[in-house]
Formats: structure tokens, sequence, C-alpha cells
């Protein structure tokens, strides 16, 4: 019998690197914080989706104290798309939508229409997600937009930026 101890030890190492990027940020160390959470993010990308989700937004947060909007708004929609349920993925899009928030108030909107490419090629498998991140980047370049889409999360958004 072979006990695989490897999952319990990756665990382990992400709490700890959660623990440093936390310090980091609160020693205002924002660079040793961001490089702690894309380490998270690699190591929990297959095997620890709820770690992958959270690291997406805690990096989405720095990348906001940064005025990195632009960023923000590509973490936050990387830890949308790799939400490991409807739950996480729900709560995922309220983030997305105070990080946009953030945006229209600071008159920044308009960062999310531009090197937006890779971004949508990772979404392209998620037909709501794609089609809501081409809506994003239609507002930010001031078109008039009509979409509507299931998930009313994405629905408020929309119009939340549209007002």
């Amino acid at each position: 019998m072979v006990i695989k101890y490897e999952p319990l030890n990756r665990r382990e190492k992400i709490m700890r690197l959660f623990r440093e990027a936390i310090e980091a940020e609160n020693a205002r160390d924002l660079e040793t914080a961001k490089r702690k959470l894309d380490e998270i993010m690699e190591l929990a990308r297959d095997e620890e989706p709820e770690f992958y989700f959270e690291a997406c937004f805690r990096l989405a947060d720095i990348f906001l104290q940064e005025d990195n909007y632009r960023g923000a708004v590509k973490c936050a929609i990387r830890g949308v798309h790799r939400a490991p349920n409807e739950d996480l993925y729900r709560l995922g899009i309220k983030r997305l939508g105070d990080v946009l928030f953030i945006m229209k108030e600071e008159n920044r909107l308009g960062e999310v229409s531009e090197d937006m490419d890779v971004t949508l090629s990772l979404v392209k498998n998620d037909e709501e997600l794609y089609r809501f991140v081409q809506t994003l980047m239609k507002i930010a370049r001031g078109e008039k937009v009509e979409e509507r889409f299931s998930l009313e999360e994405f629905n408020e958004i929309i119009g939340l930026l549209r007002e």
C-alpha cells in the first residue's frame, strides 16, 4: 500500500505562501506579495482550484493598490474563468464587478478596451464570459450596448457601467 502525502504538502506550502503574501502586502512590499501569489497560482492551478481562485483575487487587489486597473481586471477574469463551482463563479463575477465599478469611479474604465486579446483567448470556451468580456470592451470604448446575459450578475454589472 502506497500512501501519497504530496497533496497535503502542496496545501501546506500554499498556506505558507498565502501567509507570506499577506505579510508582504501588509508591509507594503507588493512585489514580494505578487511573487508569492503567482507561485500559489502555479501550484494550485490544477489541483487546488479554490486556492487558485482566491490568489487571483488577492492579486487583483494588489494591482488595484498599484493603480494597475487592467491587470486587476485580467486577474479577476482569470479567477472567474477557473472558478471550481457555480457559487465561486458567481462570487467572482461580483468581485469583478467591484473592480469595474472602482475603475468607473476613477474614470479608468477605458483601460479595459486595451490589450485584452490574451484574456479573451483564455475565456473563449466559456461562451457567456467571453461575450461579457467583449461587451466590457465595447463599453470601455464608449459604444452603446444592449447585450443580455443569462446570469443576472453580468446584467447588473453592465447596467451599472452604462449609467
